[in-house]
C-alpha cells in the first residue's frame, strides 16, 4: 500500500488510516483535510490554466465540522479570475453512506501574479528560524516522524518536548492522495495544520483544538519539507490564537495562524503510555 492520506475512487477519495485523527478514532485530522483541499484547488486553478504563473498567497479553511473517516470529495469554485489575482472557493464535502452529503469544512485561496520587487527597503525581522541541522535531518522527500526542538534539543522523542518552550517542528508531507506526485503547496496547506501543534502544545499536552488554518505566502516551499516555528500564542476565556513563522531550507516563505477552542477534557498527551508505543502525530 502506498503511504498516503487517500485513494482515489470512482466517488471521490477515501481515507487510509494516516488520516485518522488522535482526538477520536472516526474523526479525520486537519493535516489531510488541507491537503485535499489543496489538491482540489491546484485542479481548478490548472482547469483556468494559471497554474504556472499564479501563487497561492492567501490560503484560509474553516474547520467547522469534524471531518469523519468516511468517502470525501472537494468542490470548486471561481469567485474571481483577473489579470493579477485569482480568487478561488472550496468545499469539503462528505458522504456518510447513508446517501446524503455533509459540508465539513470551507477554503478560499488568493492566488497572485509574481513579478518584481520594488526598490525601496521596508523593515524585516533579522531572526529567522532554520531547519535542524543536516546530522539530525538531512534532505529528503521521504515522509518521517517530525522533528521538534523546545525547552530540549531537536529530535523526534515527542515526550522529551511536552513542556512550555518555544516549539519548533520540522516535517516531511506524507502525499495527499496514493500514487500521485506531491506538490509543493499541498505540502505546505497540509503541514499548516501542525501550526496548532506548535503553538498550541504545552506543559499539559495539547489543550487545544484549532478550528481554522490560515496560510499567506509569499513563495511556495522549495521541496517536500517545512518548518514551523511559534511566534506568539494569545489565550483568553478558553479561545487562543496561534502564530508560526513558515519556512523551508532556503529561508522564511510566510506566516501560519490558527485559532482554537479549549479542549482540555480530550487533551494529547505524549507523555502518557498507550498501546504500541509512544504516541505520534502525523
Amino acid at each position: 500500500m502506498d503511504l498516503a492520506f487517500f485513494r482515489r475512487t470512482d466517488d471521490g477519495f477515501e481515507p487510509t488510516p494516516m488520516a485518522r485523527s488522535m482526538w477520536a478514532d472516526d474523526h479525520m485530522h486537519g493535516v489531510a483535510a488541507s491537503g485535499l483541499i489543496a489538491r482540489g484547488l491546484e485542479d481548478q486553478i490548472e482547469v483556468l490554466g494559471r497554474a504556472s504563473e499564479l501563487v497561492p498567497a492567501r490560503y484560509h479553511v474553516d474547520l467547522f465540522r469534524p471531518p469523519r473517516m468516511v468517502l470525501t470529495r472537494i468542490r470548486t469554485s471561481v469567485v474571481r479570475n483577473g489579470p493579477r489575482i485569482a480568487l478561488l472557493d472550496a468545499e469539503m464535502v462528505q458522504s456518510p453512506g447513508d446517501g446524503s452529503e455533509v459540508v465539513v469544512a470551507r477554503a478560499t485561496c488568493t492566488y497572485l501574479l509574481a513579478g518584481e520587487n520594488p526598490a525601496g527597503e521596508v523593515w524585516s525581522a533579522t531572526e529567522r528560524a532554520t531547519p535542524p541541522p543536516l546530522s539530525v535531518a538531512p534532505p529528503t522527500s521521504e515522509p518521517h516522524v517530525p522533528f521538534f526542538v523546545s525547552e530540549n534539543p531537536w529530535s523526534d522523542d515527542f515526550g522529551k518536548h511536552q513542556n512550555a518552550g518555544r516549539h519548533i517542528t520540522w516535517q516531511v508531507a506524507v502525499p495527499t492522495v496514493a500514487g500521485e506526485p506531491m506538490t509543493p503547496f499541498q505540502t505546505v496547506a497540509s503541514i499548516a495544520d501542525a501550526t496548532s501543534m506548535v503553538t498550541n502544545w504545552g506543559s499539559n499536552g495539547v489543550e487545544w483544538i484549532n478550528t481554522d488554518i490560515s496560510l499567506a505566502l509569499a513563495r511556495r516551499p522549495a521541496g517536500m519539507e517545512v518548518g514551523l516555528a511559534t511566534i506568539d500564542h494569545v489565550a483568553h476565556e478558553g479561545i487562543s490564537v496561534g502564530t508560526a513563522e513558515v519556512f523551508d531550507r532556503e529561508g522564511t516563505i510566510g506566516t501560519a495562524t490558527v485559532t482554537a477552542l479549549a479542549n482540555a477534557k480530550r487533551t494529547v498527551d505524549f507523555t502518557a503510555p498507550v498501546e504500541g508505543g509512544p504516541a505520534t502525530p502525523v
